[in-house]
């Protein structure tokens, strides 16, 4: 059993190289919307895999194979380079976010390639933001939090994800001066009914606007959830009710730029 697992992971780490050289990995982009104006004020951006023979494939089957395996690093990188080459054909006032891996964070190549791509796509460094998770922060957290300024003194914007379900949250935020906090949906998802998720969705709202970081919330599917999320303050929300994510052709028509007469 053993080795049939050994040999599926190799299997899919093989395929996965092979998936960066025929360009078989895409970028979906799911809409981020102002809770003031209704309007798609930016995205983030996820990735999916077309394997030749299983088709449109999600993270969840082949993210964490790439973290083992060391390849998430070149995953990354594309994704980076891939973003900001599709942010061209974006309206220029909306903010494209990134997530970055705890292997990404401490390779050699991040800065260079951030800044390579930023200068050959003409794109303002601060629509760019790195979403990172509390995971990134519990490694090696001084050489971490020194990248982290480095990349914010380009000029790019960096969001925690899925705040509230690590550890040491609020050392990190004094710690470290972050743009936004995304509130995780498993706190969303039990709105407004659920007593203990409201008391930490309006903290989490207050700290935020105390801090001066803007307050994303993510996981929003229903009419109530977002209403709620309105009355507390939080910015900005992404979801099922507000957008699934999509391919960029269905996006550039989402927001009323439709791809063709959008100059790439």
């Amino acid at each position: 059993e053993l080795a049939d697992r050994a040999e599926a992971r190799r299997s899919v780490e093989m395929d996965l190289h092979r998936a960066v050289e025929n360009s078989e990995l895409q970028l979906y982009f799911q809409p981020q919307v102002s809770t003031k104006t209704g309007e798609i004020v930016g995205c983030e951006t996820l990735i999916r895999w077309n394997h030749p023979t299983r088709g449109l494939i999600g993270p969840g089957s082949f993210i964490q194979h790439a973290e083992d395996s060391g390849i998430i690093t070149r995953l990354g990188n594309w994704a980076l380079r891939e973003a900001l080459s599709q942010a061209r054909r974006l309206p220029k006032h909306m903010h494209i976010a990134v997530n970055i891996s705890p292997l990404q964070i401490h390779s050699a190549s991040l800065v260079s390639t951030i800044i390579n791509a930023l200068a050959t796509n003409g794109i303002d460094p601060g629509r760019l933001e790195l979403e990172i998770t509390e995971s990134v922060l519990m490694t090696d957290t001084e050489f971490t939090l020194d990248r982290l300024n480095q990349l914010k003194q380009i000029g790019l914007k960096i969001s925690l994800d899925d705040f509230g379900t690590g550890f040491s949250s609020l050392s990190y935020l004094r710690r470290f001066p972050f743009d936004r906090l995304k509130i995780d949906k498993s706190f969303v998802q039990k709105l407004p009914d659920d007593v203990g998720s409201a008391s930490i969705v309006r903290a989490i709202a207050q700290l935020g606007s105390s801090l001066s970081m803007k307050i994303t919330a993510e996981g929003i599917e229903t009419d109530s959830q977002l209403s709620f999320i309105k009355e507390h303050g939080c910015d900005e929300v992404q979801g099922f009710l507000t957008g699934r994510p999509i391919a960029l052709a269905d996006f550039l028509v989402l927001t009323g730029h439709q791809a063709e007469n959008v100059e790439a």
